[in-house]
């Protein structure tokens, strides 16, 4: 039987799986170590913003210094991002409200989330089933973690979704709607003959899962398994592997699940990957981070706190477990008083003495909002003829600058500090796929329309043209097909 709009049936075996009773762990052990590398921290890479918004396609503004090393991380080498206007660089006070040398989305936005919050079972729009008492709603049953046999069953976990953060993310925008005239059984059925007989038809595979949401995707593996009584995880991954394994399988795992994974995953074992930990931390709303936390305690019966402590040390320690209380104030009124003794302040505690107080920094950069944070360090440039992106590479280093820097570009623009990390993931020899895929999939229904135009402006190419010249095979065909190339 075929379907309108759908594959026939027919493609070439894909040679390469592997073989039969090696595909029972997910993933297998140390298949898929994250990298512990991270760009360094060297001179910016962000455009500077018209007044207009985005800047045009027709060029930037006239070259100048920006900005000393030590600053934010490193540019690409000439041919890259475009130079960077100011005579004394990002540090250069703004002659206005506005603030100078790094681009601005036309609406600024904090939230991290799309405008309907979906649960992390797929209740879209925060609404939840009748049959769930008292306004909680558990993983929905159909998420069952057999599917990934390594680690423990994914029982429900309840997790009160029912008040969406604070500043929906208006103008933002993901790369993969949900698909109209869905039909989780005509899907399911598609996978199944994909996957069976001699070969796989990945084209077949890719179609499907590229143009669904995470929360169809949820309703297409239930649907297989009462059909079939399979599991769809466990035959994808039968015929699958490498880097379309890991892709396929996270575009598989509810959102929030995905988050706590990926923490999970960089603690585990020998060495701890560090910037996944800041990645995803430093950069999600209060609630998720608050469901994130709930998920690793019911999954992997872990508390994701002691982790952090007993994998982390010091004031990059300190920041984390700050970040993993989900307190972040996240009104989205601007105290322009309290943004000029909060500058003052960390220039008193910085640049202004010998020695840092960090714990001054640690306590401003992880309860003031987002809007907050970019007024604060409008009035730090005025104040000081520096920027605080700068100071902060000036007064911390390691993990900790790292983690701290990260806050001040999301405050500035979100978008701009992914795509930042979609370049280094692919910029020089090899590929971080890891990070390539972690963002590609976190982003894909939030606001990777956003970073795709963030990576042209940034890089003066597009993210499509990177993955293609990065990757190969059914991998790249599936990553162009969530990155809408």
């Amino acid at each position: 039987m075929s379907y309108p709009g759908y594959p026939p049936t027919g493609y070439p075996p894909f040679p390469g799986y592997p073989p039969a009773g090696q595909e029972s762990s997910f993933p297998p052990p140390g298949q898929y170590p994250y990298p512990s590398g991270f760009p360094p921290m060297g001179g910016g890479a962000y455009p500077p913003a018209p007044s207009g918004g985005y800047p045009g396609t027709g060029g930037f503004p006239a070259s100048g210094g920006y900005p000393a090393p030590g600053g934010y991380p490193g540019a690409p080498q000439p041919g890259g991002a475009p130079s960077y206007p100011g005579g004394q660089g990002y540090g250069a006070p703004p002659s206005s409200a506005s603030f100078s040398g790094y681009p601005q989305p036309p609406s600024q936005t904090y939230g991290g989330g799309p405008a309907q919050v979906p649960l992390p079972g797929g209740f879209p729009g925060g609404q939840i089933p009748s049959q769930y008492p008292g306004g909680q709603a558990p993983y929905p049953s159909q998420i069952n973690t057999e599917s990934f046999p390594s680690y423990p069953v994914f029982s429900p976990v309840s997790l009160d979704c029912s008040s969406e953060p604070a500043a929906m993310t208006q103008g933002t925008q993901g790369t993969i709607q949900p698909a109209a005239n869905f039909d989780a059984m005509r899907d399911a059925e598609i996978l199944r003959k994909a996957m069976k007989g001699f070969g796989t038809d990945e084209q077949a595979i890719v179609d499907v899962v590229a143009s669904r949401s995470n929360d169809q995707r949820q309703k297409i593996k239930a649907a297989f398994k009462t059909m079939y009584g399979k599991d769809l995880i466990k035959d994808l991954k039968s015929e699958l592997s490498g880097n379309m394994e890991e892709l396929i399988l996270a575009l598989f795992m509810p959102p929030i699940y995905y988050d706590a994974w990926s923490l999970q995953n960089a603690m585990q074992g020998a060495g701890t990957q560090e910037r996944v930990l800041i990645e995803i931390l430093c950069t999600r709303t209060n609630q998720e981070i608050r469901d994130i936390v709930r998920c690793y305690q019911s999954e992997f019966g872990r508390d994701l706190e002691k982790d952090i402590r007993s994998d982390t040390s010091g004031h990059f320690e300190r920041l984390l477990v700050s970040m993993c209380q989900g307190n972040r104030d996240e009104n989205q009124s601007v105290n322009h008083q309290m943004a000029q003794e909060d500058a003052q302040r960390l220039y008193q505690a910085g640049e202004g003495r010998l020695g840092t107080d960090e714990s001054c920094f640690n306590m401003i950069l992880a309860t003031r909002s987002f809007p907050q944070l970019k007024a604060t360090m409008e009035a730090y440039s005025r104040m000081s003829n520096r920027d605080l992106l700068s100071s902060v590479g000036r007064e911390f280093s390691g993990y900790v600058e790292s983690g701290l820097k990260t806050i001040l570009q999301c405050a500035l623009n979100r978008p701009a500090f992914f795509a930042e990390r979609l370049y280094y993931s692919m910029k020089g020899a090899g590929t971080d796929d890891s990070t390539l895929v972690r963002i590609v999939v976190s982003r894909s229904e939030i606001d990777l329309v956003q970073i795709k135009e963030m990576f042209t402006q940034m890089y003066q190419k597009t993210l499509g043209t990177m993955i293609s010249s990065d990757t190969s095979g059914d991998y790249r065909k599936l990553l162009l097909a969530i990155v809408g190339q």
